[in-house]
């Protein structure tokens, strides 16, 4: 059936799309030439995950375009709004901190992953390391300069104007901070050797105030930045932004850097590797166009291999890419591969070990349970705390690997502790979606518990029109699996603890008992907080609510100082909270 579909395949530019036996698209693909891509996959010689993907398709569509680029466009489009599995792999999901630098009247530093990357904003500067390097910069220049701290302007100066780190912006008017707006800005901009002298001048104030445990953090910062500075020895003369990708490939599989240089310094470096499942510039091209859709923002410019497509990546960019052959782009763009290679041999036996194990692992549990295919598992587990704080958390495995984008959490609408009641009622909440928005269906269902846990899932699938494949995991007294209940036969099936089903299904009950219960706590803690603050007056459910979001418990609310909490409620209440506390702290004593 598909060679004959292969044969009407046109000779242009297009877009096609894998389908599996459930309809589901598993694969979204570009290409110059649709006949000979599509001819590629079907009777060319394919290995690695490609021949993994082939084995799954059960027909193939396709779209045809103008040109390449129209193609590229169609495809991220379509990738974006399916979010097919065999491309998930070739994504990157990472994205870097920012520092953003405010654009009001009295500026503030903020440290955030998520903006807008095609928003260009010279306020925001990066990306840096991790987020603790962005966040140990945000707070030494707090400290240096007496920035405005608070999210919203109170009606009094707070401790910070007390200690020197604000200039008491809420109460003093038209203040001229024009000076510490470029400095700060300066330094943002790489400026270190102001960021050091500012350093050097700060502790010499405290010194000579003789305020030395003072003294001491800010020399302990001193050594952090030098440090930082030195590890940045890499420079160009141009002062301006760059990102330079380069990749190793082998054996199916690529390994790719991307370095990045601001004001002429090296900042950062990231290393992804990859399976190749499309042509290998088709994939390195998607790649690095997804670096930059997911929150990275774009530099003044882009370096790459010259086999890529510059004039298509320019395109759907909008940005200056280029290719180098000489000079220090030329070394940085060849350090890069360096780098690229030696992540390569450093990882790749890992890869294709932890590769073989988990798919020998599904493959078992395939055998062993008598299923035709098993690609997507879903695992169930409930908390509560004595019939209170009701909870459920479900876990996704996808070819035996984690997919976390598709754990989902239950808030269950009652509170006591009947585990089959909880079993029927997140069952019915997950699969009623899946059908009401078309969601792809698991191969297999597995519960915490044994023959009741089974029949309350099966009764909801059935009541459901739903066919899936469901088994309960029995438990040892160290809470490890011992045995699987057949949903089908009710027959118990002992498990070998040194198999690799055992492995398997030891980290999908770890991983799923810690999701749900590490949301069980954060329910509880948000539930013990929200009735402690009942008996105060003033407080209603929607300041309960702020306090809740910005402090997250108990302990930081009564730690806070009056100023700090009427930066989000009346002053009044804030006080109320205080003598509240204080009250019952005495009656403690």
């Amino acid at each position: 059936m598909i060679k004959e579909e292969l044969n009407e395949v046109p000779k242009k530019p297009g877009c096609y799309q894998m389908y599996n036996s459930d309809n589901i698209i598993i694969y979204v693909g570009k290409a110059k030439n649709l006949f000979n891509r599509l001819h590629s996959y079907f009777t060319g010689r394919v290995t690695g995950k490609t021949k993994k993907m082939v084995s799954e398709i059960s027909y193939f569509k396709y779209i045809v375009t103008d040109s390449e680029t129209e193609a590229f466009v169609l495809e991220l489009n379509l990738i974006k709004k399916y979010d097919p599995k065999y491309n998930i792999l070739l994504r990157d999901d990472k994205s870097y901190p920012y520092i953003e630098f405010t654009n009001e009247k009295y500026p503030r530093l903020i440290v955030k992953r998520e903006i807008n990357a095609n928003k260009k904003n010279s306020n925001y500067f990066g990306p840096y390391p991790n987020q603790t390097a962005a966040r140990k910069l945000v707070n030494l220049l707090n400290r240096l300069y007496p920035l405005k701290k608070c999210d919203s302007m109170p009606k009094k100066v707070c401790l910070y104007y007390h200690i020197g780190e604000c200039l008491g912006y809420c109460e003093k008017k038209d203040i001229d901070i024009s000076k510490i707006k470029n400095e700060i800005l300066s330094i943002l901009n790489g400026n270190d050797k102001l960021l050091i002298q500012k350093i050097n001048e700060k502790i010499k104030i405290n010194s000579d105030n003789l305020n030395f445990e003072i003294c001491s953090e800010l020399m302990q910062e001193l050594e952090y930045i030098k440090q930082v500075f030195s590890t940045q020895n890499v420079e160009l003369n141009d002062n301006s932004n760059k990102d330079i990708f380069n990749y190793y490939y082998d054996k199916s599989y690529v390994s790719i850097v991307v370095m990045f240089i601001r004001n002429g310094k090296l900042v950062g470096i990231n290393n992804k590797i990859i399976p190749v499942i499309n042509e290998l510039n088709d994939t390195l091209e998607y790649y690095i166009v997804s670096f930059y859709r997911k929150s990275n923002l774009l530099p003044k410019e882009i370096i790459v291999p010259n086999n890529l497509n510059l004039s298509l990546l320019n395109e759907v960019l909008d940005a200056k890419v280029i290719s180098v052959s000489r000079g220090d782009k030329k070394r940085l763009f060849d350090m890069a591969y360096n780098n690229a290679k030696l992540s390569y041999e450093k990882e790749i036996k890992l890869i294709y070990s932890n590769e073989e194990l988990t798919t020998i692992a599904n493959n078992e549990l395939k055998e062993l349970l008598n299923l035709d295919k098993l690609n997507v598992i879903e695992a169930f587990d409930n908390s509560n705390l004595f019939g209170t704080f009701s909870v459920s958390g479900m876990v996704c495995f996808i070819d035996g690997v984690p997919s976390k984008k598709n754990y989902r959490k239950f808030k269950l609408s009652f509170d006591k502790n009947d585990d089959v009641a909880s079993m029927k009622e997140v069952i019915y909440r997950r699969y009623f979606r899946v059908l009401k928005d078309n969601l792809i269906k698991p191969d297999l269902i597995i519960v915490d518990g044994g023959i009741n846990q089974i029949n309350a899932c099966k009764s909801v699938l059935n009541d459901l029109n739903l066919d899936i494949k469901v088994i309960g995991v029995k438990k040892d007294n160290h809470h490890t699996p011992e045995a699987v209940v057949d949903g089908d036969t009710y027959l118990t099936i002992n498990i070998d603890k040194k198999s690799n089903v055992f492995r398997l299904l030891s980290r999908i009950d770890e991983e799923v008992h810690r999701f749900t219960i590490n949301y069980h706590k954060e329910i509880r803690s948000k539930g013990s907080i929200s009735s402690a603050l009942d008996n105060i007056s003033g407080l209603g459910d929607i300041r309960k609510k702020k306090l809740i979001k910005k402090y997250g418990s108990i302990n930081k609310i009564k730690s806070a100082s009056i100023d700090e909490l009427s930066e989000i409620i009346p002053y009044q209440v804030a006080e109320n909270i205080h003598s509240y506390f204080e009250n019952i702290d005495k009656a403690n004593k």
